[in-house]
């Protein structure tokens, strides 16, 4: 991505209690619409107690989103479509694996799906267990020690 378009999209930590609709947007067009994913499946309850954060373009419309929780873990993460192969899911990424740093942390983890490992891997995480099934897409757990 050119030095001006990454410039261009911002990362922000988001308030789940005002910026949930948006946040669960992006999540729903990735999971459910593109990935087939149960909507039951999508939404954990989890929400109101993790750190979200929010990739948005130059006109402030969100393109992205991760989520961090209390126990680490990482996740998820999602890119529209038309935003990704630009370094947002790394740089949305970096900045919960930041977040969990400063608060203390001493490792974060996730549950990767098997087509975006690279992504992690690139990013300090290793490969803990065997691939599983998650939400009917194949997953692999990781961590990364913050220490």
């Amino acid at each position: 991505m050119p030095d001006a378009a990454r410039a261009q999209i911002r990362i922000v930590e988001a308030d789940w209690r005002n910026r949930g609709t948006e946040l669960m947007a992006i999540r729903n067009a990735i999971f459910v619409d593109e990935q087939g994913v149960p909507p039951e499946l999508e939404s954990d309850g989890r929400d109101g107690e993790a750190m979200h954060f929010l990739a948005l373009d130059a006109a402030d419309v969100p393109v992205g989103t991760a989520r961090l929780l209390r126990d680490g873990q990482i996740g998820p993460i999602a890119v529209l479509s038309a935003f990704r192969r630009r370094g947002i899911g790394r740089r949305l990424l970096d900045r919960a694996v930041d977040s969990a740093r400063a608060r203390g942390d001493r490792k974060v983890w996730l549950h990767a799906q098997i087509e975006a490992q690279d992504l992690y891997l690139r990013a300090g995480f290793h490969i803990v267990g065997e691939r599983f099934m998650e939400a009917g897409i194949p997953h692999i757990a990781m961590e990364r020690d913050l220490g």
